[in-house]
């Protein structure tokens, strides 16, 4: 089972989450939708950052997450 991690910046209005390791960041991508895609030397995404996060309501952030057969 992998790790994800999920880091709120309450400063800089960002979410970001990892589901590789963040060590393995070779270059990054914006979507054009406040997005941007950490990916690893092959290409792969191995995170992702939202931009203009607002914090929800509540304390705590709920992030649903699907995966898919490689």
């Amino acid at each position: 089972m992998a790790n994800v991690k999920v880091f709120y910046d309450r400063i800089g209005n960002t979410l970001t989450v990892w589901f590789g390791d963040s060590q393995d960041e070779y270059v990054c991508e914006e979507t054009g939708d406040e997005i941007i895609l950490m990916k690893d030397e092959s290409g792969r995404v191995i995170g992702f950052e939202k931009l203009n996060f607002s914090e929800a309501k509540s304390e705590q952030v709920r992030v649903a997450f699907e995966t898919i057969a490689a």
